[in-house]
């Protein structure tokens, strides 16, 4: 016997043929004369009735829960449609009932959304040890099924698009590129190591100096960084790299692909183009490079109001952002919000209720000097709260974008919808108080602003990078820029950077030579392509869309990885643990 069908397949029109279905018993009703089953594959279930003058009954009989077995029967209608399943108006009345594998109790039940009912809460960690099992289940079949649609869809636009797929290695050189490596020792000389790629960033320059124009990869990358719910310490992008273009090709390029995806995968249209804003028009409305636009909050500047005011708070602060909530916010409310506010550097979070005539709370009487200009410059009516973070201007905008993220949960304002936006013209280069200079924004090998070139020397922070980030629903799921071409120029920025010319040669000489063979103009993007999934399917995590992920810790508890080598191994190797501590 051969499958003709799969289980989940099976709908009215098949009624009358004789069908052989393989799969697991979702889940076993004895009825005392009549035993119903419920057979599951990848596309569903259907039920199976066995009567008592069946072959298959005395098989029937002895089945249980996730067993798997080989059924054969005819399909017909049910007598009671169950409107919740797909294959409701029909079962198959069995004739042969065939026991493929017998199956030990699962630690945690996996049928409930098969059958369309809400599935029960099980631990993560238990989750992964027994992700085989957890990937029976139906969320995260869909899940994974959404993942080939989407690839499918990206590899079948830009093959349109002619777009070359290239794989990159995964054994390569240790470069700085924000995160620290994976090592992984050279067997035949203990003391050297390869790196694991945080990106293929080098590699697909590299292949536009060699002349292919296009090229495009589905990537694993690597980074050995602290992990949260949107890190993986191997992740996927969908990596892409384009000769002879400029911002605008690449972002219209991508916008159309995007479209595509969410099309094909999800049957959603995206309205085209995306809405843009430049970094300091995100900064400033929302306090964050990657904002949320689906509920409105938006921050405001006060400052010039508090210039001559006896606050001497809000008179000497660099910046003062304000924010209109329309709630009337108590006391705790209020002392929460201050206490996010200074996680993320804020002194303090000042407040005042709105009321007819004036304000009253927190900072009201230093607010009444400058009432009428306040209510006009932050649209606030009686019943609001005003909120108040004053400081240095990243600080403030960014303490209070925090503030402004919790209030939505708080006030549980609509956030339905996918809300694409692109942020541009980032700053090339930002502070490193801890090293005392400035360090790259995205990486070492983008292109400055033509523009503000006469700036790299004398003000490098004020230097403008031709460099996007795409953003859905407050998520940076894509990043990208136009890459130096010019060897000189890659140098120069090497130098603002503090990387000297021996360092130069040492970790990227091999890249440097490569420029000086005639490289042309490029740029490209990648795309968090676990982040994209994790939106796309309402999941918490980044784990619910991969298939074998790491937990927290960057464990895997299906596997015991990270786990203790020989010392046979070591030796062979060359090296020698060493106890922390």
């Amino acid at each position: 016997m051969r499958r003709t069908h799969f289980a989940g397949s099976l709908r009215e029109e098949h009624v009358g043929e004789e069908v052989v279905l393989e799969g697991w018993i979702n889940r076993r009703r004895d009825l005392g004369g009549l035993i119903f089953l419920d057979l599951r594959d990848r596309e569903g279930l259907v039920q199976l009735v066995a009567h008592p003058e069946s072959p298959a009954y005395k098989e029937a009989e002895r089945v249980r829960s996730e067993w798997v077995v080989r059924a054969r029967g005819t399909v017909r209608l049910r007598p009671e449609p169950n409107p919740r399943l797909p294959t409701g108006a029909v079962e198959v009345a069995l004739t042969s009932l065939e026991v493929l594998s017998e199956a030990r109790t699962p630690p945690f039940p996996v049928d409930a959304g098969w059958r369309g009912e809400e599935e029960k809460e099980v631990s993560e960690d238990l989750r992964l040890r027994y992700r085989y099992l957890d990937l029976r289940r139906r969320k995260m079949q869909e899940n994974l099924r959404l993942r080939h649609r989407v690839i499918k869809a990206i590899w079948d636009f830009l093959d349109r698009e002619g777009f070359i797929q290239v794989e990159t290695p995964f054994l390569t050189k240790s470069t700085p590129e924000g995160a620290r490596d994976f090592l992984v020792p050279y067997r035949q000389q203990p003391g050297l190591f390869y790196a694991l790629p945080q990106s293929p960033q080098l590699f697909k320059q590299m292949l536009m100096v060699a002349g292919f124009d296009r090229y495009f990869q589905i990537a694993r990358c690597f980074r050995d960084e602290d992990l949260r719910a949107d890190r993986q310490p191997d992740f996927t992008q969908m990596d892409l790299e384009m000769s002879f273009v400029e911002v605008e090709d690449i972002l219209e390029l991508n916008e159309r692909l995007m479209a595509h995806v969410f099309q094909e995968a999800l049957g959603v249209e995206l309205p085209l183009p995306f809405p843009r804003l430049t970094y300091q028009e995100a900064m400033e409305r929302f306090g964050s490079d990657k904002p949320d636009t689906r509920f409105g909050l938006e921050l405001k500047e006060v400052g010039h109001l508090f210039r001559e005011s006896e606050f001497q708070v809000f008179r000497e602060a660099e910046r003062v952002k304000a924010l209109a909530v329309p709630e009337a916010l108590s006391r705790k409310e209020i002392a929460d919000l201050e206490e996010l506010a200074k996680r993320h550097g804020a002194k303090g979070l000042a407040f005042a209720r709105v009321e007819e005539g004036g304000f009253a709370g927190g900072a009201a009487r230093f607010l009444e000097p400058v009432r009428q200009s306040l209510l006009e410059a932050t649209e606030a009516t009686p019943g609001d709260t005003l909120l108040f973070v004053a400081g240095p201007a990243k600080v403030a905008a960014t303490a209070l974008g925090q503030v402004r993220l919790k209030l939505a949960e708080v006030l549980d304002l609509p956030r339905e919808g996918f809300r694409f936006l692109w942020v541009v013209d980032f700053p090339l280069l930002e502070w490193d108080e801890e090293r005392g200079q400035y360090t790259y924004m995205h990486h070492p090998f983008t292109s400055p602003h033509p523009e503000d070139l006469p700036l790299l020397d004398t003000d490098p922070g004020k230097v403008r990078a031709l460099a996007y980030d795409l953003v859905l629903n407050g998520t940076e799921v894509g990043g990208g820029s136009i890459r130096i071409h010019d060897p000189a120029l890659q140098a120069r920025m090497f130098q603002v950077l503090g990387i000297g010319e021996e360092e130069q040669r040492e970790k990227f000489g091999f890249f440097l030579e490569a420029l000086t063979y005639g490289a042309p103009p490029h740029g490209g993007i990648a795309w968090g392509l676990d982040r994209l999934l994790a939106l796309m399917t309402a999941s918490p995590s980044i784990r619910e869309v991969i298939a074998f992920p790491k937990n927290k810790e960057g464990k895997d508890p299906l596997t015991g990885a990270p786990s203790p080598v020989s010392e046979e191994q070591l030796r062979e190797l060359g090296l020698m643990v060493i106890a922390h501590g």
